[in-house]
């Protein structure tokens, strides 16, 4: 269900959260976490996102306001907070509903959005970042930065032969056929 990408970044995220003895495993530890997941973070980037400053205020805001498990507490591990499940299980239930097999950064990236009360999400809404314009990304390849629509990466399992070879920025011409100009170089009746 979860991409094999995303499942590595969870992993790491809670390697490094157990690694610094964080007793819980937050929204903004996720949002951490996603900025080294590439699909997430070349969202973030075509959202006008200064990772950077990002990934900054996120670490900050963790390492001071995350409580620390007790030196003498071994056994203990980290535990994911209500907020941090909930961001997980809405990924999963949109992706489910909308008839796709894999969850992505991306999809949980939308499902942070959900958690308005959020650290995470309000370091999102400083950089003038909304939850449509990443669905606008995700759906549409719309990039706030001028210029960049239409530059997600495709598989190329989801082109066919008529459109490979064409321009993505006219979907008019990439997928109607102009009966006009048939019609002129005799492929079709003239009547027509």
């Amino acid at each position: 269900m979860l991409s094999k990408d995303l499942e590595a970044t969870l992993s790491e995220a809670f390697r490094s959260a157990r690694k610094k003895r964080h007793e819980f495993m937050t929204v903004e530890h996720l949002l951490l976490s996603l900025l080294d997941n590439e699909e997430a973070a070349s969202v973030l980037v075509a959202c006008d996102c200064d990772l950077g400053r990002l990934r900054g205020e996120l670490v900050d805001f963790v390492d001071a306001t995350t409580p620390l498990i007790p030196e003498t507490e071994e056994n203990r591990e980290t535990q994911p907070t209500l907020g941090f499940q909930r961001v997980l299980q809405r990924a999963v239930f949109h992706v489910q509903s909308s008839g796709k097999r894999e969850v992505t950064g991306a999809n949980v990236l939308v499902a942070i959005f959900s958690e308005q009360e959020s650290q995470a999400v309000y370091f999102l809404r400083q950089q003038d970042i909304a939850r449509i314009d990443i669905v606008n990304y995700i759906t549409h390849g719309i990039s706030k930065i001028p210029g960049h629509e239409g530059e997600r990466d495709v598989p190329p399992e989801q082109l066919d032969e008529d459109t490979a070879g064409e321009s993505a920025s006219n979907p008019l011409d990439s997928f109607a056929t102009n009966l006009n100009m048939e019609a002129e170089q005799g492929r079709i009746d003239p009547l027509i």
